[in-house]
């Protein structure tokens, strides 16, 4: 084999490489961690988790209660109220609330709360 061609077989290994890197599905809260991929499902228009103000946020005996109205989440065209169990929330990776509507703004797919909260 010549320096030529194994340059070239060196080359075309790497560009193989970088080409079968797939991108994850999830996407970045605005603070810079990643929403697990299983939580975040859609790419477009901003994906479907995003943080929501902790005035959304209630602690109950039995769980959170949410309240979203327009404007707190970018899928939220109305209120809604979600229930979400303890147990059921995931600690959040800056310290805030985020939630994660999919397949629509019905359902909530994850819930995030702060550390100090779960």
């Amino acid at each position: 084999m010549s320096f030529t061609s194994l340059t070239m077989s060196v080359v075309i290994i790497a560009v193989i490489s970088m080409v079968l890197v797939v991108p994850s599905d999830a996407h970045k809260a605005g603070s810079g961690w990643t929403y697990p991929p299983a939580c975040c499902k859609e790419k477009d228009v901003g994906g479907d988790c995003a943080p929501i103000p902790s005035s959304d946020v209630r602690k109950g005996a039995h769980g959170f209660s949410v309240t979203l109205h327009p404007g707190d989440h970018h899928l939220a065209t109305r209120n809604h109220w979600f229930f979400i169990p303890y147990g059921d929330e995931i600690p959040s990776g800056d310290g805030n609330y985020h939630i994660c509507l999919h397949p629509n703004e019905d359902n909530v797919n994850c819930f995030f709360a702060p550390p100090d909260n779960v």
